[in-house]
């Protein structure tokens, strides 16, 4: 079977497509045929990696797992004895986060429990853009201790075109409220387009410093210190990050609590995600079975050309979702 590999640290550059044997399942793994898989800004943070302490997880001098993809839909081909849940021919969806990675290939083998059945009534490509992303966006709207956003609240999405934010546009208004997206300019119709009541231009204003307030700001790729993001919310409120740069994450870690403490605010980084949570995909089935929440697909690259297609997102060139077709 073709898979896309890497053998080193690097950018897209380092991924190439080969022949590997194809994965036989074992105990309660599941051997699924490929159809669709989807580029999360995860796939490329661990192609460098992003933050450097990721190496003593993921191999200090060269990756320790050579496939790549966390996103996939596909149909079960072969089962382990142990397995409960699927038989061959069942159409499933996952994210192999915790699983081994893979989704770049015409094959993936994993545990059953990295899979659930599809979501009803869309194709393989659009239930593959769901499984990292979508999660990520539901849960960023709810913090530990349950409290979420509700019918009025003003909420604030930073970085609305990517992977994380048109999810969390929709997730916003199903629940009635008022969305403001921010994106830069060549993208603005694109957050609009997805129902945000506002959009606002990161290139020509700082969105920390505008005088507005919000109930909850979700960001999904952290570039202010937590400080700027104080005077921004609404007493109360929440400020939710999914990540940033090593020295954001050096300089949230103490703010974050310390800052809720002192404000009586939540802010800092979401340390409750739970990848694909049963309940939350249970969730998210029912609000893409509404149409409530639709992916928004922005291209779409041939396994052949899957290094093309983590640079064009690396370049920040995508609006919504890159899918991968098998």
């Amino acid at each position: 079977m073709k898979a896309a590999v890497r053998d080193r640290y690097g950018p897209p550059d380092v991924v190439d497509v080969r022949e590997v044997d194809i994965p036989v399942p074992s105990a309660d793994q599941v051997l699924v045929r490929v159809c669709a898989a989807s580029i999360n800004r995860a796939d490329l943070d661990g192609l460098y990696p992003r933050w450097q302490f990721m190496r003593l997880f993921l191999g200090l001098r060269k990756p320790r797992i050579r496939g790549l993809g966390l996103d996939v839909a596909g149909v079960v081909e072969s089962v382990g004895p142990d397995v409960t849940r699927f038989r061959p021919g069942d159409e499933v969806f996952g994210d192999l986060f915790e699983f081994g990675l893979g989704a770049f290939a015409e094959y993936v083998c994993a545990r059953e429990t990295a899979f659930t059945s599809m979501p009803v009534g869309i194709p393989f490509e659009e239930a593959a853009t769901l499984p990292h992303s979508a999660i990520l966006a539901l849960q960023g709207l709810r913090l530990r201790d349950g409290r979420s956003i509700g019918r009025g609240d003003r909420v604030l999405i930073v970085g609305a075109s990517g992977n994380v934010g048109p999810f969390a546009i929709q997730i916003a208004r199903s629940r009635g409220s008022e969305v403001t997206g921010v994106a830069r300019t060549g993208k603005l119709d694109f957050v609009r387009s997805l129902g945000a009541d506002r959009v606002i231009d990161y290139t020509e204003v700082d969105v920390t410093r505008t005088g507005d307030r919000f109930d909850w700001i979700l960001d999904v790729d952290a570039h202010h210190s937590i400080l700027r993001w104080r005077q921004a919310l609404r007493p109360n409120g929440a400020y939710v990050a999914l990540g940033g740069s090593g020295g954001w994450f050096l300089k949230a870690l103490p703010q974050g609590p310390a800052v809720s403490l002192a404000t009586g605010k939540h802010m800092g980084l979401m340390l409750w995600w739970q990848p694909f949570k049963a309940e939350d995909v249970e969730t998210l089935k029912e609000l893409v079975a509404a149409g409530t929440v639709k992916p928004a697909i922005d291209r779409r690259f041939a396994l052949s050309e899957v290094r093309d297609a983590l640079r064009y997102v690396d370049q920040g060139r995508a609006k919504g979702k890159v899918v991968i077709t098998v």
